[in-house]
């Protein structure tokens, strides 16, 4: 433990009582103790060794001596794994007195029994323990042994889930090696913190001893995992019954809409981060739902729509797709959803609205708000679904500004803004910004000191 000299709470309670302190470890232990790794003082023969490579000296040395060996620790917590319930898988043993007898292969699956009455059994047991002629099953030798009444938890079925999901109707085997090769491991895990640690924990495990006995070829399940945050209750704290906090989804869909409460939940803000709810939130989500609906059924809006591209919506139509499908790729929703809505905007201003350009941002709208684009999509599917639609594509060179936009300064403040050329010289700039008539008036009578330019961004004329 190397104490008191290197411990907290020991050296407290030394300094405390006056008791003498051995220093192992280099540095200053006059008003703390020193508990970061340094080279080791006043300890034979590991002195000038760090930590790791002491302890392993040490170790050598026990294990010369036969006085010690090296052993590991695994932290693994008891995996109570059977439930005093009716649902559930079966464990597929038989109880013989002190015997356990395993089921055969043959005999799996071990299927329920159908039972009129699920009520606990009244002994401690599980309802199985009532299905008598389920229970009792007949040895080879003419003896009578019972199933176990006990069944999985939830965990055993969510532990090989994605594995299933692969084949779902193999009935040979747990899925098809091939498919299982080409589909594992799974890409991204997502999945709430206080869930993802055991079910994580679980899978790992299941997975491995599947890997084990060549079920599966990968040794991981999961190649990435996300921790989503979580939706709190409008005064910030986590949703409960007790605090009375609880958002009911089924009122807000009812009220607002399934697509609603998609889109808010993943506009609220990044996908890692926990957060209030907000009704007025929710309300900013609805309307903007109703403006992209209102841009594809309004008969006033749809006498903009042409076939022929007028090109005044290239630059933000480009981007947006571009920036929705990097945002996508990155869990990044809240930032997708916001160049949407930066797109309606300017389709609003705009007095042409080129039709396909207006087709493939519902298709990305609806990967976020999927009856609202199905609906907006029929007029133009011919029987298809929005779902099966080949995700847009961007043009690079739509994205490349010809000018841009810059801020015209007065000794830091902000007079004026200017559009310039991307490509426009330290000279056109100064030039720009003393031609300015406000930035005139803000420079009258004055003396000029220097002009500070940062090329695509500021022109700020220091002036006395």
């Amino acid at each position: 433990m190397a104490v008191p000299a290197h411990d907290e709470r020991d050296y407290e309670f030394a300094k405390k009582h006056n008791l003498p302190m051995i220093q192992v470890l280099e540095g200053d232990i006059s008003k703390e103790a020193m508990v970061e790794d340094a080279k080791h003082i006043n300890s034979s023969f590991v002195n000038g060794l760090n930590i790791d490579e002491a302890k392993k000296l040490i170790t050598n040395k026990l294990i010369e001596l036969k006085k010690g060996n090296y052993t590991v620790h695994y932290k693994l917590r008891d995996w109570l794994f059977s439930r005093q319930r009716y649902w559930g898988e079966p464990i597929p043993m038989l109880i013989d007195g002190d015997n356990l007898i395993p089921l055969k292969e043959k005999e799996l699956p071990l299927e329920l029994p159908k039972l009129d009455k699920y009520a606990p059994s009244g002994t401690g047991e599980s309802p199985l323990a009532n299905a008598k002629d389920w229970l009792n099953v007949k040895l080879p030798n003419g003896k009578t042994a019972k199933r176990e009444t006990n069944t999985m938890p939830q965990w055993a079925g969510s532990c090989w889930y994605y594995i299933r999901y692969i084949d779902p109707k193999n009935n040979k085997a747990l899925a098809d090696k091939v498919l299982l090769d080409h589909w594992l491991p799974v890409d991204l895990y997502i999945g709430g913190s206080e869930h993802a640690v055991l079910h994580l924990l679980y899978a790992r495990f299941w997975h491995k001893f599947l890997h084990d006995i060549n079920v599966v070829s990968c040794k991981e399940p999961f190649k990435k995992l996300f921790h989503q945050g979580m939706i709190l209750g409008e005064n910030g704290e986590k949703m409960s019954k007790s605090r009375g906090n609880v958002i009911n989804p089924d009122d807000i869909i009812n009220k607002y809409g399934a697509d609603s409460l998609r889109l808010y939940e993943m506009f609220m803000g990044p996908l890692e981060a926990s957060l209030p709810w907000s009704m007025q939130g929710l309300e900013g989500a609805k309307r903007f739902i109703e403006r992209v609906f209102r841009l594809f059924t309004d008969e006033n809006l749809l006498k903009k729509w042409s076939k022929e591209n007028s090109h005044k919506l290239d630059y933000v139509y480009n981007f947006t797709v571009k920036k929705v499908t990097d945002d996508f790729k990155n869990l990044q929703f809240n930032t997708a959803i916001s160049q949407m809505m930066i797109f309606i905007n300017e389709c609003y201003k705009a007095d042409s609205l080129y039709e396909e350009y207006m087709i493939n941002f519902l298709k990305m709208f609806s990967s976020i708000c999927p009856f609202v684009g199905e609906e907006l999509f029929e007029p133009f599917g011919e029987g298809h679904s929005i779902a099966y639609q080949l995700w847009p594509l961007f043009d690079a060179s739509k994205i490349v500004l010809d000018e841009v936009e810059i801020a015209l300064s007065v000794n830091g403040k902000l007079r004026a803004t200017a559009k310039v050329k991307m490509d426009a010289s330290e000279e056109e700039l100064k030039e720009i910004a003393l031609n300015n008539e406000i930035i005139k008036k803000n420079i009258q009578g004055k003396t000029i000191k220097k002009i500070i330019i940062v090329k695509k961004k500021i022109v700020n004329i220091v002036a006395i």
